[in-house]
This record gives C-alpha cells, sequence and structure tokens, in this order.
C-alpha cells in the first residue's frame, strides 16, 4: 500500500484549524473565556488552539464546534488543502449568494478551469 502524500504539516494544521475556531468565534461574538468555559477548558487552551501551537483532541474538537454552533467538519474543511474540500466551502458560499451571482461566479470558475495551466 501507497503512502499518502502529506499535505499539511502539523503546524500548518495547527494554524489553519485555529484560523477557522478563531473565525467562527469572533462571527459569534464569543470571548475565548466564553468558548472555554463552554468548553471546560482555561482560556489559554482556546488561546493556543487558535494560535495553532497546540492541536485539540478529536473530542475536543467536537466540544469547541458544538460550542460555536457549527459542524466539526466547518472547521476541518476550513483547514483542509484537499480540492473537495474547497468545492464543499465554495458550493456553501453559493446557497448565500443570489441566482443571478451563482450564475456569474459559476462562469468565472468554468473561465479558469478552461485557461492554459502556467503550474505545468
Amino acid at each position: 500500500m501507497k503512502r499518502v502524500k502529506e499535505l499539511l504539516t502539523a503546524d500548518e494544521l495547527g494554524y489553519r484549524l485555529g484560523r477557522k475556531i478563531a473565525e467562527f468565534r469572533k462571527a459569534k461574538s464569543l470571548t475565548q473565556a466564553m468558548v472555554a468555559e463552554v468548553v471546560g477548558v482555561d482560556t489559554e487552551t482556546i488561546s493556543r488552539f487558535e494560535r495553532g501551537t497546540a492541536l485539540p483532541s478529536l473530542l475536543r474538537l467536537f466540544e469547541i464546534a458544538q460550542a460555536l454552533e457549527v459542524g466539526i467538519g466547518d472547521l476541518l474543511v476550513g483547514a483542509s488543502l484537499l480540492p473537495q474540500d474547497a468545492e464543499h466551502v465554495f458550493s456553501g458560499v453559493l446557497e448565500d449568494v443570489s441566482p443571478a451571482d451563482q450564475k456569474l461566479l459559476r462562469q468565472i470558475a468554468e473561465l479558469m478551469r478552461n485557461r492554459p495551466s502556467t503550474n505545468k
């Protein structure tokens, strides 16, 4: 069996995940202390997660997602570099855009997909 190529280092994953946690927390107008109280940890722990200096366990990540009233997948997808995860985020954004703007964004995406690649 082939080894899966590592897409993110632990540091990169921690940084990206921390940014998503902070983004959702701020969108809910919550402080780190408020999230920490709901999750049952100290404020510094939430701060370390948000800075990416520590990675939460899966159970702790689930508790954070519940405190932020988002799905655990929302936090993880935001930290991912996988194309299918980016598509998931993009399609979620499209739900909140007018039909005319959805059509425009799809046309732009189609133009970008069909342009000659400079990465080859």
